[in-house]
């Protein structure tokens, strides 16, 4: 399985809301000692352990899809999650499916026009800003004092549910962890 986590490349970007994605990859990393996989022609940071790989696209959002389909091509892996934020859920919500549109998710966008929608996707509500035109602003900005509270909880609990989507079906993951929001 390919596990992606979505987000930005480079420090002005590692704590922002819209590096979610990154923040669970970098846990699971951590937690499975997972080995780097060495090459610069994925645009991205490769990890293994076991059957599974987890990969941090260094291409900007936009162009996540050019490093998913290096890595799903040159492996042959026909699974794929991506984990990544959400606009449309409020704070601290985990949600799991297979498909569906992309919600103006530029990652999701590039991603799509790749390897299709048909892969898994764990969805992190980051909630709305309060004007619609404030969006870009506030997915590249870092979590308030009050979310980072709890952020590491969260990142704990996608993980395990990470974990759990490994050896279970996506209807019990989704049984299993998925959550309106985080009370913080």
């Amino acid at each position: 399985m390919l596990i992606v986590g979505l987000g930005n490349p480079g420090s002005d970007y590692e704590n922002t809301r819209h590096n979610i994605g990154f923040m669970v990859v970098d846990e699971l990393i951590r937690r499975h000692n997972a080995v780097k996989l060495s090459s610069s022609s994925f645009q991205g940071e490769l990890y293994k352990f076991q059957n599974h790989f987890l990969l941090k696209p260094l291409t900007y959002m936009n162009l996540s899809g050019e490093s998913v389909i290096k890595v799903k091509q040159f492996y042959k892996l026909e699974d794929v999650v991506v984990i990544h934020d959400d606009l449309d859920l409020s704070f601290g919500a985990l949600r799991f499916k297979k498909g569906g549109g992309h919600g103006g998710h530029n990652g999701l966008k590039s991603i799509d026009s790749k390897i299709s929608r048909e892969y898994i996707r764990v969805r992190m509500g980051i909630g709305k800003p309060e004007h619609k035109g404030e969006i870009a602003s506030y997915v590249l900005s870092p979590f308030n004092q009050t979310e980072q509270k709890c952020l590491q909880e969260w990142i704990n609990k996608s993980c395990d549910a990470v974990e759990f989507l490994l050896t279970n079906s996506l209807e019990d993951t989704s049984s299993k962890y998925s959550q309106k929001a985080m009370v913080c």
